[in-house]
């Protein structure tokens, strides 16, 4: 199994100080109290959405989650002299010759890991993992990485000696270390995390274009998830093939069909009519079926997914739906968890989160984003946001803060 229990970033794009969301749960009594999984000591969340006003970061905190990530698998293919994706906080002097900062907090089997780095257009700066059990709280160095070289805990992460010198300033030396260490090596099971954590945007199917497709092709266990998913949904069709074609270009393509039922007078099922998903299909049921794919694939194997703009596109009660999912142990077997963005607030009074599952970014009168949880704010009478507050209706208000402010002529 894996977790994310914590990110952390620092001067990229809108985030100039470092900031910091974290899905450990609160020690509140908020109902619905399956949304958190317990794992020994660690009890996290299964879901959190993130909300704020057109540009107030909350994309940039989701694509720092996306960059990181790309660093992490583009290192092994750089060659020295290389450019990395460096786009600092521009509005504050001296931050274009600063770093910046991503790090993670995450379980994997039953250990704990943090793991970050800093960098800058040219090289990494620094780099450090620490490891722990999830029953203690004391962490154990395994690397840390400074501008004047690379220490490694021999004790511990044997399979890095030797490996300093080879890594190149513009590459991470977890990444070296996992491309030359053994098969049973720490660093691949920390890259193995990696893997399960997923960054899309539900505005641009980049990415992830053809994974649906690709699953309805070779009818795996995953396309029958996605049926019931569709089916629960009733999106109006019953059931989804697909076919390979070649074009006249010699190119291959995967056409999508849905099936729907033609019905007679009185009522009768009558005869099966197969629409093209799309030319067909609605704007909302191509972005769900788009997304159904990463869905089911992290509900199957316990990963993390993070969507920028969950609910574009769809209607509300189709992202409820998803985020129910997520919440509900019995859909969500394998404790997989769904970070995301939205404006849609009825999920603040569709009792479907806890207050420590919803966060928010607001931009400061320096261009800065903040993040903060509704477990952080207080109120002008200095109490905190009770559970049974309506929650819709204070954000909307901007009891919250994190809401566009416009002005009226």
């Amino acid at each position: 199994m894996i977790a994310l229990l914590q990110f952390s970033v620092a001067n990229y794009r809108s985030i100039h100080e470092q900031r910091i969301i974290s899905f450990l749960a609160s020690s509140i009594k908020d109902e619905p109290r399956e949304n958190v999984v317990v794992k020994d000591r660690i009890k996290y969340l299964c879901t959190t959405a993130i909300y704020g006003a057109n540009s107030s970061g909350k994309s940039n905190l989701i694509q720092a989650m996306g960059t990181m990530t790309d660093i992490i698998f583009d290192s092994a293919r750089l060659n020295d002299g290389d450019k990395l994706p460096y786009d600092p906080f521009a509005l504050a002097a001296g931050s274009l010759a600063k770093p910046t900062m991503f790090e993670v907090v995450f379980i994997i089997s039953d250990q704990k890991y943090r793991y970050g780095f800093e960098y800058d257009d040219d090289q990494i700066r620094a780099e450090w993992l620490y490891r722990s059990t999830t029953r203690l709280a004391k962490e154990t160095a395994l690397f840390v990485r400074t501008e004047e070289g690379i220490g490694v805990n021999a004790g511990v992460f044997e399979e890095g000696i030797g490996l300093e010198g080879k890594t190149n300033a513009n590459r991470l030396y977890l990444s070296v270390v996992s491309q030359l260490g053994g098969d049973d090596a720490i660093s691949k099971e920390v890259m193995s995390f990696f893997r399960k954590f997923n960054v899309i945007s539900g505005l641009s199917d980049a990415g992830y274009h053809n994974v649906t497709k690709d699953m309805f092709l070779n009818g795996r266990e995953e396309s029958e998830e996605a049926i019931r998913l569709f089916n629960d949904l009733k999106l109006g069709f019953s059931d989804v093939t697909a076919k390979e074609v070649k074009s006249a270009t010699g190119r291959s393509e995967i056409l999508v069909y849905t099936r729907h039922t033609v019905y007679s007078r009185n009522g009768q099922p009558k005869r099966n009519l197969y629409f093209d998903m799309e030319s067909m299909e609605s704007a909302g049921t191509k972005k769900l079926f788009e997304l159904a794919g990463p869905i089911v694939n992290t509900l199957l194997y316990g990963k993390v997914l993070v969507i920028d703009e969950l609910d574009a596109k769809m209607h509300p009660l189709i992202s409820q739906h998803l985020v129910s999912v997520f919440n509900n142990p019995e859909k969500n077997r394998y404790n997989a968890q769904l970070i995301f963005t939205t404006h849609d607030t009825h999920l603040l009074s569709s009792a479907l989160l806890r207050r420590d599952q919803i966060w928010f970014t607001e931009k400061n009168d320096k261009e800065e984003t903040d993040v903060y949880s509704m477990m952080d704010i207080l109120l002008p009478d200095g109490s905190k946001p009770r559970s049974d507050n309506n929650l819709e209706k204070n954000y909307i208000m901007g009891r919250y803060g994190a809401i566009p402010f416009i002005m009226n002529d």
